[in-house]
């Protein structure tokens, strides 16, 4: 499945967000919290829309984008 690399980079930005989180708590974690679903909603959108366009199956697409999301950030020399 070919995956736009707008999809692979937001995928990888709520990640980075969800992140965040750890070790937070109080108004720093609600903060963060927030930055994260902002980032989780604009993906999910994304997938939803290209899902869409490409007439593809939604689930498919989002397993796919996680899929890429992870395996671009790992050193391809390891």
């Amino acid at each position: 499945m070919d995956i736009p690399d707008e999809l692979i980079n937001l995928e990888r930005t709520a990640e980075q967000e969800r992140a965040r989180m750890a070790g937070l708590v109080g108004e720093e974690y609600a903060a963060q919290w927030q930055a994260w679903l902002a980032a989780s909603t604009a993906v999910q959108a994304e997938i939803t829309a290209h899902a869409e366009a490409t007439e593809q199956n939604r689930f498919q697409v989002e397993a796919a984008v996680k899929k890429a999301a992870r395996h671009t950030e790992q050193d391809p020399a390891e």
